[in-house]
């Protein structure tokens, strides 16, 4: 270990604590001995911002301050379109990030908020680089964490670089949704994905009085984080922390393919109070998404002017607004009314005070998720 790496180890621990996100020794201890750049061996991609599609290009470990990259507070993606990786890539891509290095911050702040005790065990799911599970295995012990990721590569280079570092844990590769029975029960449940909806094979995997940490949104992209209590009764629930966090989604809860559009020509046409720049706000998109779980949204130039559409592929319902002179249009079209049943939620919850979303709960039962909000 060089002095250069131990200083940056240093300086990140540092600036989590000054930031808040690291508020106890142990995981103090663990930040300042874990090395985040040998996760990082097989480089990450830098986004290049332009006015056309995302773009990324690899950074290797010999580009000038990859080293020091490695230890700012930021999140770094490894994985491009599922398989690309930085060592296959000379140039530039442009193609969605499918697994990244999270931010430092977010790692621990998630630890911290998990509120492990010294003999629990962990199931983590998603690997990752393997950053996370080495903090968890520099806090417990290789024995105490489980980690789980669906991706076969990603798990393999985990393990590389976490047996470097000393780290042994037990290592699985599977769909993290079904989590792991042959270690169970579970004190703790991390989750480094995002979710639509918890798993209720988490639940029967935990003990009760165990904790599931996870993060919590929809298809219109706005995510909390959540930390659920299970009961004995094989139910959990539990707050929404705040924050605004964000993960990419797991993969088998990604939305599906918009496919062919529906004939946005035809449908009920209103004039509407509530605009679409509403659902531009954090807190009113997650509210929507609570009224309209399976809508994805997407925004369209027609006629010389911007339509904002949300569709729910699984039952064909749509909703295309549109602005004139200040006003709003809305048309819907199939099953359900998208748009009438996100008026009401917002306009609820808006009655209600607008609770910030710390001031929301999710509950689970065999039966499925149900978010509600309390009164400021």
């Amino acid at each position: 270990m060089s002095n250069e790496e131990q200083e940056f180890r240093l300086r990140l621990a540092k600036t989590l604590t000054t930031n808040g996100h690291l508020r106890t020794q142990p995981w103090r201890d663990a930040v300042e001995s874990v090395p985040r750049h040998e996760f990082l061996r097989g480089g990450f991609f830098d986004r290049i911002d332009g006015n056309g599609p995302t773009a990324w290009t690899p950074i290797m470990p010999d580009t000038p301050l990859w080293l020091e990259r490695c230890y700012e507070d930021e999140s770094l993606v490894t994985q491009i379109a599922g398989t690309i990786v930085p060592a296959d890539l000379r140039g530039e891509i442009m193609r969605p990030p499918t697994s990244s290095s999270t931010m430092p911050g977010l790692v621990v702040r998630m630890w911290e908020d998990l509120q492990v005790q010294d003999d629990d065990r962990v199931l983590e799911v998603g690997t990752g680089t393997g950053y996370s599970t080495a903090l968890g295995c520099h806090r417990l012990s290789d024995e105490q964490v489980t980690s789980i990721e669906v991706d076969a590569g990603v798990s393999g280079r985990a393990g590389t670089a976490l047996a470097k570092c000393g780290y042994h844990p037990h290592l699985i590769v599977g769909n993290g949704l079904a989590g792991y029975t042959g270690g169970a029960p579970y004190d703790r449940v991390i989750v480094t994905c995002g979710l639509v909806s918890v798993p209720y094979a988490w639940i029967e995997q935990t003990r009760p009085g165990g904790t599931i940490l996870a993060t919590l949104g929809g298809w219109m992209f706005s995510s909390e984080l959540a930390r659920l209590t299970v009961r004995d009764d094989g139910t959990a629930s539990g707050p929404f922390l705040g924050g605004q966090i964000s993960f990419m989604l797991a993969r088998p809860q990604s939305p599906p393919p918009l496919g062919l559009l529906p004939d946005l020509d035809q449908g009920d046409e209103r004039p509407t109070t509530l605009g679409a720049d509403v659902i531009n706000h954090w807190d009113t998109r997650f509210v929507a998404q609570i009224a309209a779980p399976g809508a994805q949204r997407v925004s369209l130039d027609r006629d010389g002017r911007t339509e904002h559409v949300l569709v729910d592929v699984a039952d064909g319902s749509w909703a295309a607004l549109s602005e004139t002179g200040g006003r709003w249009t809305v048309r819907q079209g199939g099953s359900e009314r998208i748009w009438d049943d996100i008026e009401t939620y917002v306009r609820l919850w808006r009655e209600a005070g607008s609770p910030a979303l710390d001031k929301f709960e999710v509950s689970v039962t065999p039966d499925g998720q149900k978010i509600t909000w309390q009164k400021p």
